[in-house]
């Protein structure tokens, strides 16, 4: 499994990369792995600020259909339009074009609350 350092993680098996003031925001290698074939992806808070922890969206898979957590407070500026038609992304490179969200950051002191890649390996047992 990969889970690349520069990125931040959360219990809820979401990633987010900052990048200036804008962060992406997906499902790590491990979620995708255990969800399975994803089928659909669905943001429905496109321009909505959305607490961290708080729902953003969801993620289907064959066998199951699960809530999608921002890690941090942000505003949803858009969703990865590739994954419309292309929702196996997330399974195929869940850290690159499988982005789920591109956010505004509001408040990157909720970075520090996050795992680092060691912590998360630690924290899913792997």
């Amino acid at each position: 499994m990969n889970f690349p350092k520069e990125l931040k993680y959360t219990n809820d098996h979401e990633w987010i990369r900052v990048v200036g003031s804008e962060a992406y925001v997906g499902i790590t290698d491990y979620a995708q792995s255990e969800l399975g074939e994803i089928v659909f992806v669905d943001v429905t808070s496109q321009g909505e600020t959305i607490e961290q922890g708080e729902i953003f969206g969801s993620i289907e898979a064959v066998k199951t259909v699960s809530d999608l957590l921002m890690p941090i407070k942000g505003e949803v500026l858009e969703g990865n339009a590739y994954l419309e038609s292309q929702p196996e992304l997330v399974n195929s490179d869940a850290y690159g074009q499988g982005w789920i969200v591109r956010i505004s950051v509001s408040d990157a002191s909720e970075l520090d609350k996050l795992l680092d890649a060691d912590g998360y390996r630690a924290f899913i047992g792997k």
